[in-house]
């Protein structure tokens, strides 16, 4: 599916193996849904990195991961504002994504990306 807008908040993580589970619950069922209501959001999507085995020199090669976060969210905005909006900023802070889960992250990348083509 194409990207319906101009710009992408990419943010990626790891999460301590036994908070995986709590990592995931609310994420899912708090923190996107809560990200997904601030005006200029128009779509998250959550991503988990995968082995990634490829042909080199026609030989199955694993290529290592660089150190990549386990999980990524790419999050479809409207415009950068959005990051710094009153709505974004209240929505990151509520639920139990503060106390109980960001403590346990790790690896943390946030990057802004704009829509080439």
């Amino acid at each position: 599916m194409p990207i319906a807008t101009q710009y992408v908040y990419i943010v990626s993580m790891d999460v301590q193996p036994d908070k995986e589970a709590l990592f995931n619950e609310v994420y899912d069922t708090e923190h996107v849904p809560l990200l997904s209501k601030v005006p200029g959001v128009v779509k998250v999507t959550r991503l988990e990195l995968q082995p990634l085995i490829r042909a080199v020199d026609g030989k199955p090669t694993e290529v290592p991961s660089g150190g990549a976060a386990k999980f990524t969210a790419f999050y479809e905005i409207e415009d950068p504002s959005v990051l710094v909006s009153r709505e974004w900023t209240d929505a990151v802070d509520q639920g139990r994504w503060p106390d109980m889960v960001r403590p346990y992250t790790s690896n943390r990348q946030h990057l802004l990306r704009k829509v080439i083509g």
